[in-house]
């Protein structure tokens, strides 16, 4: 690992560190403040827009590692769209429908710069050109991990922490396979949030609103796209799932508990992960830390899991989704009386 790696680090992390508490005053002077109220946990007016100051960490990285002389317009464009559409919502609270329009947009430029998954080879059959579908995929890759991210940003330190976790799984993973652009532009954005997380751990001061989850949840669908760059495999698919597997596995049991309590999708509600974990009485700081060990449980998988043979990999993915559904069915992530594994397993074993 060379100097300029070090330096970029620090560069970000540093203007991070300085901008963080001017975005905090320009936050409050603009209006853009987080509002208690009965869905959320805080119980004071906190200043958001945290994403900025993150944002301001990547654009002093992207300049220091010398990213700017790659070929990344796009993705460039992109990103400051997405800063905007952020930036919007945490001033004026845009509606789902618009927010949804604007990273649809966003995806399609990317998508248009021809950063696509265009073959996928499946074990035992061969390899597929996915045509048409590959434009589909891609889109719903950036805006799926987009939104998955911002819908985990529900506690002080969670979303930073667990796409700090997510980063740092993809960076390390790049930096195994060479790969120094998706390598760099990782370190970057894990500085930059990790600089944010020093104001926004339990108790936190700013929040990232949705400046700050939608920007990482862009910056992480991106990064996966860059390593499975045109021709993937079935299993390479699955590993940046596994890296994401807090974000993605609670925003799956949301649209299934929505689907069982025969309610719309879109609404919000009071039931995701770490809201379980604290009606189980654990407190703010530690389920914030115990999603971290999930988070961290998961990248390690996702690393075994990319240099396993393909029989491990079947079993290794069935058990974490047997894994998944337990802890699921144990905190009640769907509903109290949701425990389908729970009660075979206690019908067979004669147990109560």
């Amino acid at each position: 690992m060379n100097s300029q790696v070090i330096y970029t680090f620090l560069a970000s992390f540093v203007a991070v560190l300085i901008a963080t508490p001017l975005v905090m005053k320009l936050a409050v002077k603009i209006g853009a403040v987080d509002k208690p109220n009965a869905r959320k946990v805080h119980e004071k007016i906190m200043p958001r827009l945290g994403g900025l100051a993150i944002f301001i960490g990547v654009v002093v990285g992207y300049f220091v590692s010398g990213l700017y002389h790659e070929r990344m317009t796009s993705i460039v464009v992109g990103a400051f769209v997405i800063i905007i559409i952020g930036i919007l919502d945490d001033m004026y609270e845009l509606s789902a429908k618009k927010k949804f329009l604007g990273q649809i947009l966003v995806a399609l430029l990317i998508v248009k710069s021809g950063l696509t998954m265009e073959y996928i080879t499946i074990p035992f059959l061969g390899k597929y050109d996915l045509g048409v579908f590959s434009y589909i995929l891609t889109v719903l890759w950036i805006v799926g991990v987009t939104n998955a991210i911002n819908l985990i940003d529900g506690l002080d330190g969670l979303s930073a922490g667990i796409s700090s976790i997510a980063l740092a799984t993809i960076g390390f993973m790049a930096f195994q396979g060479s790969s120094f652009m998706i390598f760099t532009i990782a370190l970057v954005v894990l500085a930059s949030t990790l600089g944010f997380l020093v104001f926004n751990f339990h108790p936190a001061k700013i929040f990232m609103g949705d400046t700050g989850a939608l920007f990482l949840g862009y910056c992480i669908s991106i990064l996966s796209l860059l390593g499975l760059y045109k021709s993937v495999t079935l299993f390479s698919f699955i590993v940046p799932i596994i890296i994401l597997g807090v974000p993605i596995f609670d925003t799956i049991f949301a649209i299934l508990r929505r689907i069982v309590n025969k309610k719309p999708i879109s609404a919000p509600d009071k039931s995701h992960l770490h809201h379980r974990l604290l009606a189980l009485g654990f407190s703010h700081r530690t389920t914030v830390l115990l999603i971290y060990v999930f988070g961290i449980f998961f990248s390690v998988n996702a690393i075994i899991f990319s240099s396993s043979a393909l029989w491990l990999s079947v079993l290794l993915l069935f058990a974490l989704v047997i894994a998944v559904e337990l802890v699921a069915e144990m905190i009640g992530l769907v509903h109290e009386r949701y425990k389908p594994i729970i009660t075979f397993y206690r019908k067979v074993t004669g147990r109560q």
